[in-house]
């Protein structure tokens, strides 16, 4: 075999493909009973071409010798017959594992999704979504392809080769020992062989995890490539990782060349070695003729099952790595709810009260009723997972509350991390120290699916999926929601006239990242989204950044009447966002530093002014 450099970056963990490929044991067990009589079918059929050279030395030995012509007859149609049942075997196996291993993969495939939804944020942010996209897709195949055949022709090769050998032993003891003088070296290269291939085969698929990010991104980016003109850099970039998964596939090539070279080569040498030993022992009269013909044709009847060791091989490893990659995923630690603990009493300490004075407006709303105690952050901190060590956290010693009723802005520079904080109330983040209280509840003790049919959120970028308008906007509400909620969500967003103007109105299907539509109408959707349930909170990331002065006037009239049924978190950059809010808090150094209206904060904090007018202000 030739020896093959690989860069020492790309060397895998140590690890056993036996042991990686019975984890998928629980998917392949409902279909067992399938999978065992297929690879008993599939021992007959292949035990019966070592039956056909045993009719062939009764043949030459017995009526071709006597000039028997009933015995020829009778003998060309026993091995017509055994080669009919062989193939007809072959096709009951292929029928017998067609539909199960299609299931078991689709199986597969839904628990993968399922899980992926189940990931944190945290996840989605360190993983490309073309690698997940190449777990779910070219993985899956290569590990059904192992199922329906490396995994019954590993078996049944071995199987058939045992049979074989002892069948050429019993025939001839001293062939069948030149015969298996090969052995330990195969043995020794398909070792060697497979050390060798796990390593490439991991990198390739990494690869096309990588080709499959670049194309998805340049299709979901395809209006940024063409208006700034770099359809050529996006295309060099894309034959860049196309060459070197080209070279990653040579190398898998060559590996295999050199395998099959040894695999073929070996055996061939060992026949016909046996093959002058046996014709001298027939010129000698130690051997009959027919027992060497018989001989030779057990011994190509093998040929198959030992040649296709490689390539067997390299399926197993490359279903191998398509296993772990999967794994990667499916054992990565999901979203976890921690055990309910004592309902939280009465909350005081630094967060009680962050301002003083009476909540008007909007504080009057249906949350306020017994218990009702709004949105506490009491001392919160963040620093993201993969964050440098050392690196200061996002959010430190946060206090905050939000009133039950009250509208509240949170107002700061870019990057102080208001959208963080906006995250953590329905737990996409969670907090790393402190704790967030829904009226007086740790929100780190409630189920998730709880929390968030209490939470609504709108995001600064709205994402729609490949679905109709109406479908879109019902996302934010529970399954018995229909015509008249949708109505009213959209005239709250201002969306309906524009809603109803498309082809098909709301049934109109918006497509992928709903590019079909404009930036305000993608952000109001996804306004019409968060208030369609009727939250009992909810957060807005700058909802109305991307609309003009006359449309954000409209919305912000119809979104004042919503928020006096809801207590609301409102990220904002601009005073017509602001003035929603009863309050205003302002974020700058991961803490909060003043709150107040935001007429209060104009007078009194530098920072506040500069950043709602773009001028320094002398504040008292």
């Amino acid at each position: 075999m030739p020896e093959i450099d690989v860069p020492a970056k790309q060397a895998p963990r140590q690890r056993s493909t036996v042991r990686v490929l019975l984890r998928l044991w629980p998917y392949v067990r409902p279909v067992r009973a399938r999978l065992f009589t297929a690879a008993a079918v599939a021992i007959v059929a292949s035990l019966l071409s070592i039956v056909i050279p045993l009719v062939l030395k009764w043949l030459v030995d017995g009526p071709v010798t006597d000039g028997d012509t009933t015995g020829v007859w009778l003998g060309a149609l026993s091995i017509l017959l055994l080669g009919l049942a062989e193939a007809v075997l072959f096709g009951v196996r292929r029928w017998l594992v067609a539909r199960p291993l299609a299931g078991v993969e689709a199986r597969m495939r839904g628990a993968l999704y399922e899980r992926l939804q189940r990931l944190p944020v945290a996840f989605h942010d360190r993983w490309a979504s073309g690698q997940l996209l190449s777990r779910a897709t070219t993985d899956l195949m290569l590990v059904r392809m192992f199922l329906a055949f490396p995994l019954t022709f590993l078996l049944v090769n071995g199987v058939t080769i045992l049979a074989g050998y002892a069948v050429l032993l019993a025939q001839e003891w001293t062939l069948g020992l030149v015969l298996l003088a090969p052995a330990a070296p195969l043995m020794i290269a398909c070792t060697l062989f497979e050390r060798r291939y796990a390593v490439v085969a991991r990198t390739a698929q990494d690869q096309v995890g990588d080709l499959t990010t670049v194309v998805e991104e340049s299709v979901l980016g395809i209006r940024i490539v063409k208006g700034f003109g770099r359809h050529r850099a996006q295309a060099e970039a894309f034959r860049e990782l196309a060459e070197r998964l080209r070279g990653t596939e040579l190398i898998k090539a060559r590996l295999l060349a050199g395998i099959w070279t040894v695999i073929t080569l070996l055996p061939e040498l060992a026949v016909g070695g046996a093959l002058v030993l046996g014709t001298v022992q027939v010129a000698d009269g130690d051997l009959s003729a027919g027992t060497l013909v018989a001989f030779l044709s057990t011994a190509l009847a093998l040929r198959w099952p030992v040649e296709s060791i490689g390539f067997l091989l390299a399926m197993s490893q490359e279903a191998g790595t398509a296993v772990e990659r999967y794994f990667e995923v499916m054992d990565a630690p999901e979203e976890t709810d921690r055990p309910a603990g004592p309902a939280a009493g009465p909350v005081t300490g630094a967060a009680a009260e962050t301002a003083p004075g009476p909540v008007t407006g909007a504080a009057v709303g249906s949350t306020t009723g017994a218990g009702a105690d709004g949105v506490r952050f009491e001392n919160v901190s963040f620093h993201y997972p993969d964050a440098p060590a050392g690196a200061p956290p996002v959010l430190d010693g946060v206090d905050l509350h939000i009133r039950p009723g009250e509208t509240l802005a949170l107002v700061g520079g870019t990057g102080c991390g208001k959208t963080t904080l906006t995250a953590l109330v329905p737990r996409l983040y969670e907090a790393t120290g402190g704790r967030i209280l829904l009226d007086g509840e740790d929100i780190a003790l409630m189920p998730r699916e709880r929390l968030r049919s209490l939470v609504a959120v709108a995001f600064e970028e709205p994402t729609l999926f490949s679905a109709s308008v109406g479908a879109n906007v019902l996302m934010g509400t529970g399954p018995g929601a229909g015509e008249p909620e949708l109505r009213r969500a959209l005239a709250v967003a201002q969306a309906d006239g524009f809603v109803d103007r498309l082809p098909d109105g709301a049934a109109t299907e918006v497509g992928e990242q709903g590019l079909s539509l404009s930036g305000g109408q993608r952000q109001r959707l996804a306004l019409a989204r968060a208030v369609v349930g009727r939250p009992r909170f909810l957060i807005l990331d700058d909802p109305l950044s991307a609309l003009d002065v006359h449309t954000e006037a409209r919305v912000e009239a119809a979104l004042r009447e919503v928020l006096r049924e809801t207590t609301a978190l409102v990220v904002a950059h601009r005073p017509s966002t602001v003035l929603l809010a009863d309050r205003v808090a302002l974020l700058s150094d991961g803490r909060i530093t003043a709150v107040g209206t935001h007429h209060e904060l104009l007078r009194t904090s530098a920072e506040y002014a500069w950043l709602m007018t773009g001028e320094r202000v002398e504040t008292r």
